[in-house]
C-alpha cells in the first residue's frame, strides 16, 4: 500500500513515541481542540495546522442546511495538509483569477490555523477568502498566514460553501427550516467556523476575546454581512473589509429593490436542472450541479432571509445597528481594471460622452462631470465604476461607524508596479493581496496569470501594509512606531493611500462620496435597485431566470402590476410595478415576465451591451428584442388591470448569452 507524505510522517512519530524511543527535534506538534487532538507540522518557528474540520460533512441530507458541530475522534488526526476546496466551476486558464484546484468536494467545511512558537493570548485573525461567492478557497497559496503568525498572530483561514450548494434559496427549503428561511448556508459555515474559533483559540495560544474578521471582495462582502447578523454577535471584536459593497439583497419571498424573490430564482432553477423536489435535487452529482447551475447562470448571492440577515446592510447601517467594532476597509485605485465588471462601449467623443452622461444624470451631470470629465473617457468611465461599487461603499461604512463613535479606518491601494503598469493593470482588483500577505518576492506563489512583483519598494511597502494590519488586530488602532500615522476617518475624513509608500491624507476623493450618495439615495428612496446604474454603464446583471415561465412555470395572476406565479409548490410574487407608472396590458405582462420590473432587467442589455429601443416605452419593465412576447387579452376596467378571467396568454423565448463574472 503506498503510503502519503503526511502519514508516514504521523505514523513515523508514532513509532517513535510508541516505542519509547526520543524523538526528534522536528517531531510534529500536537495540540488538543474540543473535537480531539491534531498534529500539524512545523515552518521554522512556527507551527501550522491544516485541514481541521469545524462542522459536519454537509452532504446527503445535510445538504443545504444549518452546519452542525464537527463529529469528535479518537486517536490524532493528521492536520499537515490542506483539504479540497469547496465545489466550483473552473476558470479558464486565461482568466487572471485562474488557480489550479488540487482537490475539491462538498465534505469540505475545515479550517487552518498558523501559530507563533510560544503563542499566549495572541490576537487572531480569521481570513475569509474573495471569489463572488463561488470560487476560491483556504489553500490559495497566496493566503498563507506565516507572515502574520511571525508578527505574533494566530491566523485562521477557512472554507464555506460556493455558488448554488452555499446560497441557494427555494420554497421547500425554507418550508423544512425552523426559522422558514433558506439560503446564506455559506454565511451560516462562516459563523460556525467563528464559534469554532471562540471554542479552540486558547488551544493554540490565541485570545478568544481578540478576534478579527478579515476579508476580500467576496470575502470582504461576508464580512460586512457578519457585522450585520445578530447570529454572529460576540464572535469578532474587530472587522477589515478589502473591497467590500453595499448592494441590495434579494428578498425571501417578495421582489424588492428591481430583484426578484429568491425563492422564485431558486425554484424556477430546480425546474431547469431537471429536479422536481428537495430529494431531486439533494441526490445530484454536487459537481454536476454546480456545472448544471452554472449553464443556467444561478447567481450566488447572500438574501434576506428574515433569520441570518434579517433587514438590508444599509437599513441597519443607517439604524446604527451594526456590531460596533473597530472598521478597516478600503479599495485598491484600479478595481476594475482587470475586466471585474464589463466597460460599456466608450462613446465616441467627448460630446457624445457628455451627452450620454446629462441623459442619465440629468441635473445632476454637472456634478458628474467634473468627477469624471470627458478629457479621458476610458479612465473617466472605470473610475466611475469603481466608485460607484467600491469607493462609495467603503466611504459609507466609514463614515457610518465614525457617525456612530466607533473607530474607523479608510485606505485606497495606489501601487503601481513596472509590471502591472506594462500591461495596464495598475492596482487591479485583489493586487493588494500580496502585499498584505508578504508574497512580493520572486518566488512568491502568485497565480501565473498576474504581473509578477519584486524589489525593494515592493518588499518595503508589503512590511508597512502587514504592520499596519496586525497592529489593527491587536488594538483596533493600525499605529504603531515607526510607520507614518494613519489618521482615523474622523479625523477630517482621514484615510491612508498606499502607493510607493504609506501616504496620510485627508478627504480622499472630494466631491465623490456626496455625488454618489445623493445618486443612490435617490433611486433607494424609489424603491430602485441602487447599485446598477453607475456612469454610463447599463444595468447590472440579475439572476437567472429572467422569465418565471422559462422555468416551466406558470403566471396566474396579474393585477394592477403585480404579478403572482407558481413554480412547483406554493405562491410567490414574482413582480411589481412602480406606484406612480401607468398600468396597461404591456406593461403588466412585462411585470410577469421579466421577474425585475422596477430595472431593466434581461441580461442581454449587459452582457450584449445593448441600447434601450423605446426609453420612453417601459421605464422599469421592458421587453426585449430577444424577449419575444405575444399578448391577448384587455383588463377588464381601466382601473382594475387583469381580472382572473381576462388573463392574457403569454409566451416566451428567449436566447440569453452565457458566461458569468469571474470574481
Amino acid at each position: 500500500m503506498r503510503m502519503t507524505g503526511r502519514w508516514a510522517r504521523l505514523l513515523a512519530w508514532l513509532l517513535l513515541v510508541g516505542l519509547g524511543t526520543a524523538a526528534p527535534a522536528t517531531e510534529p506538534p500536537v495540540v488538543t481542540v474540543a473535537d480531539g487532538r491534531l498534529a500539524g507540522i512545523r515552518d521554522g518557528a512556527l507551527r501550522v495546522f491544516k485541514n481541521i474540520p469545524y462542522a459536519r460533512p454537509p452532504v446527503g441530507e445535510m445538504r443545504w442546511r444549518a452546519p452542525e458541530p464537527p463529529q469528535a475522534w479518537t486517536g490524532i488526526r493528521a492536520a499537515t495538509d490542506f483539504g479540497p476546496r469547496c465545489v466550483q466551476p473552473p476558470l479558464p486558464k486565461t482568466s487572471l483569477y485562474y488557480s489550479p484546484i488540487a482537490a475539491m468536494s462538498e465534505d469540505c467545511l475545515t479550517l487552518n490555523v498558523w501559530v507563533p512558537d510560544k503563542a499566549e493570548r495572541a490576537p487572531v485573525i480569521v481570513w475569509i477568502h474573495g471569489g463572488s461567492l463561488r470560487i476560491g478557497g483556504s489553500a490559495e497559496p497566496l493566503y498563507d498566514g506565516a507572515a502574520f503568525a511571525r508578527r505574533g498572530i494566530v491566523f485562521v483561514s477557512i472554507n464555506y460553501r460556493l455558488g448554488v450548494l452555499g446560497w441557494l434559496t427555494h420554497p421547500g427549503l425554507s418550508a423544512e427550516s425552523p426559522h422558514n428561511a433558506s439560503g446564506n448556508y455559506g454565511l451560516l459555515d462562516q459563523i460556525a467556523a467563528l464559534r469554532w474559533v471562540q471554542a479552540n483559540a486558547a488551544a493554540f495560544g490565541g485570545d478568544p476575546g481578540n478576534v478579527t474578521i478579515m476579508g476580500e471582495s467576496a470575502g470582504a462582502l461576508s464580512v460586512t454581512h457578519l457585522l450585520v447578523s445578530s447570529l454572529a454577535e460576540g464572535l469578532f471584536h474587530k472587522a477589515i473589509a478589502q473591497s467590500t459593497n453595499l448592494r441590495a439583497m434579494p428578498e425571501l419571498k417578495r421582489a424588492a429593490y428591481g430583484l426578484p424573490p429568491a425563492e422564485a430564482t431558486g425554484a424556477a432553477l430546480a425546474k431547469e436542472v431537471g429536479a422536481p423536489n428537495l430529494a431531486a435535487l439533494r441526490a445530484m452529482d454536487a459537481e454536476a450541479l454546480a456545472a448544471a447551475a452554472l449553464r443556467a447562470r444561478f447567481d450566488a448571492r447572500t438574501v434576506l432571509d428574515g433569520w441570518v440577515l434579517p433587514r438590508q446592510l444599509l437599513d441597519v447601517f443607517d439604524a446604527g445597528e451594526q456590531a460596533r467594532v473597530p472598521l478597516l476597509t478600503g479599495f485598491t485605485g484600479g478595481e476594475m481594471r482587470a475586466g471585474l465588471i464589463t466597460l460599456p462601449p466608450i462613446p465616441a467623443d467627448a460630446a457624445a460622452y457628455e451627452a450620454a452622461a446629462t441623459a442619465r444624470y440629468g441635473k445632476q451631470a454637472p456634478a458628474f462631470l467634473a468627477l469624471y470629465p470627458a478629457s479621458d473617457l476610458r479612465e473617466s468611465m472605470l473610475a466611475t465604476l469603481r466608485d460607484g461599487v467600491f469607493g462609495w461603499s467603503s466611504e459609507r461604512l466609514v463614515r457610518d461607524y465614525a457617525a456612530a463613535g466607533v473607530p474607523a479606518y479608510l485606505y485606497r491601494f495606489d501601487r503601481c508596479d513596472p509590471a502591472s503598469e506594462a500591461r495596464d493593470l495598475c492596482a487591479f482588483h485583489a493586487s493588494e493581496l500580496p502585499y498584505v500577505f508578504g508574497q512580493t518576492g520572486p518566488d512568491a506563489p502568485l497565480p501565473d496569470t498576474w504581473p509578477r512583483l519584486g524589489g525593494s519598494v515592493d518588499a518595503a511597502l508589503s512590511d508597512a501594509m502587514i504592520d499596519y494590519w496586525v497592529q489593527f488586530a491587536r488594538t483596533g488602532n493600525p499605529n504603531s512606531g515607526g510607520l507614518p500615522r494613519w489618521p482615523a476617518y474622523a479625523e477630517g475624513e482621514g484615510y491612508m493611500r498606499f502607493a510607493d509608500q504609506p501616504e496620510p491624507g485627508r478627504d480622499m476623493q472630494p466631491g465623490m462620496f456626496e455625488f454618489h450618495e445623493r445618486w443612490f439615495g435617490a433611486r433607494r428612496a424609489r424603491g430602485e435597485n441602487w447599485i446598477d446604474q453607475i456612469g454610463l454603464a447599463p444595468p447590472a446583471e440579475k439572476p437567472q431566470p429572467p422569465s418565471i415561465l422559462r422555468a416551466g412555470g406558470e403566471v396566474h395572476e396579474v393585477a394592477r402590476g403585480v404579478a403572482i406565479g407558481r413554480v412547483g409548490e406554493g405562491d410567490v410574487e414574482i413582480g411589481r410595478l412602480a406606484e406612480h407608472e401607468e398600468h396597461s396590458p404591456k406593461r403588466e405582462a412585462a411585470a410577469a415576465i421579466t421577474l425585475q420590473p422596477e430595472i431593466d432587467p434581461h441580461p442581454l442589455d449587459s452582457c450584449r451591451q445593448r441600447r434601450r429601443r423605446h426609453p420612453g416605452e417601459i421605464r422599469r419593465a421592458k421587453i426585449f428584442a430577444e424577449l419575444i412576447v405575444e399578448i391577448h387579452g384587455r383588463p377588464s376596467s381601466p382601473s382594475s388591470g387583469f381580472a382572473r378571467s381576462g388573463m392574457p396568454s403569454i409566451s416566451v423565448s428567449s436566447r440569453p448569452c452565457s458566461g458569468v463574472p469571474e470574481r
